[in-house]
């Protein structure tokens, strides 16, 4: 490629960059190496782009001298040269996607490997019922340390792995009590999102992690795996995570939320738990392909998401148009805190609090709720008819 063909080739890639979302820094850099044989930082090729432009737009002519001779061949080669060009970013836009897949699978085949089976406990026969149960537990955000003082020094919530670890166990041994004193036999759980932290705001927040991203969602995903096993010897589960929240998605390269709605952390871990508890006869795990939870309970329709609205009400009815369904009661994370509104007859919206309880973003907004899961208990003539609600410590 002579100079003035990569010259124009390469104005074209930039500018075509200002408003195609598609095409990536990392796209004109690799387009330069291959051109120069030089290998360049992104950055490097982001801020000369930048600089590039403004001398265009303050009139400098740096288009090269030829461009104005044989105008109606070079559009025709231009146009060749733009459709290689769109090929090559689309191939190295899949390439990258499926390195970064294959990477993330590829530790997670790895954990499974090094990890003892889990103990298989014996097969419990479901009871006839006119009951369902539904336990909820939202907003882990694993991964994430912090201690969060009061006026007097006094901790007004302190977290960690550990203390998560710590929290759920204080859930299981409250869940059993609850399974043994009401005789429960199925009960449904739902992951309502927000399992880890520090994908959101990735700079601020990987800061405060004690561990990297991938080895959060294994270590989150084998944790709940073992705790799943542990009850499962009490009590048959339906289990679901909902695989769009806001801190479980993935950012890529500094786009904002939901430029990659599907690219969700929730899928790996999904992906660890069901290898983890296959041969488990007492754990059923449900995907929908909403990425939201959902279940008939008894002859309730449920709908479980991480909704960052809250206006609840409205956004049960948008769903009902959507999917054409009806939904009698819809369940949401995201908010930290227990409300509920009731809708009409056997129907309301409701939030669960959070797993993680306050966190440095709250107490900046000056809002606290106690750290917390809750067990439903739905009858069948009269809808949601108990909450029995866990704090935390």
């Amino acid at each position: 490629m002579d100079k003035d063909q990569f010259l124009k080739e390469q104005l074209d890639l930039i500018k075509r960059k200002q408003t195609d979302s598609s095409i990536e820094w990392q796209d004109i850099t690799d387009f330069r190496a291959d051109a120069l044989g030089e290998i360049e930082h992104r950055d490097t090729i982001r801020k000369g782009s930048k600089l590039l432009l403004e001398y265009i737009d303050a009139g400098w002519n740096i288009t090269p001298s030829s461009s104005i001779s044989n105008i109606p061949e070079e559009l025709a080669i231009k146009k060749e040269r733009i459709k290689l060009q769109t090929e090559k970013l689309e191939f190295n836009k899949w390439l990258r996607e499926y390195s970064r897949d294959e990477l993330i699978a590829e530790k997670i085949g790895e954990a499974v490997k090094c990890l003892e089976p889990l103990e298989k406990p014996k097969s419990i026969i479901l009871k006839p019922t006119t009951k369902a149960h539904l336990l909820t537990i939202s907003d882990a955000h694993y991964g994430v340390e912090f201690n969060i003082k009061d006026l007097h020094g006094y901790t007004i919530n302190e977290y960690s792995p550990e203390i998560f670890e710590h929290r759920m166990w204080e859930l299981y041994y409250k869940v059993v009590d609850q399974i043994n004193k009401d005789g429960i036999t199925h009960l449904h759980i739902w992951d309502l999102g927000d399992a880890l932290d520090g994908l959101l705001r990735a700079n601020s927040q990987l800061m405060q992690l004690k561990y990297g991203v991938i080895d959060s969602s294994i270590l989150y995903a084998n944790f709940l795996s073992e705790w799943l096993n542990e009850l499962s010897k009490h009590v048959f589960i339906t289990f679901q995570m909902v695989k769009k929240s806001n801190h479980n998605q993935l950012r890529l390269l500094g786009q904002p939320k939901n430029a990659f709605d599907n690219e969700d952390m929730s899928k790996s871990m999904l992906a660890l738990m069901k290898a983890r508890l296959k041969d488990n006869p007492n754990v059923k795990i449900v995907e929908n392909p909403t990425g939201l939870a959902y279940s008939q309970l008894t002859v309730y329709t449920c709908l479980g998401g991480h909704f960052e609205t809250k206006d609840l009400n409205k956004t049960m009815k948008d769903l009902m148009k959507v999917h054409e369904t009806p939904i009698d009661y819809l369940f949401t994370g995201h908010w930290h805190s227990s409300f509920s509104e009731e809708i009409a007859r056997n129907s309301e919206v409701i939030s669960v609090r959070s797993i993680i309880g306050v966190n440095p973003y709250s107490m900046s907004i000056n809002k606290t709720a106690n750290a917390g899961a809750s067990m439903f208990v739905f009858d069948q003539l009269d809808g949601l008819v108990d909450e029995h609600k866990y704090k935390l410590h």
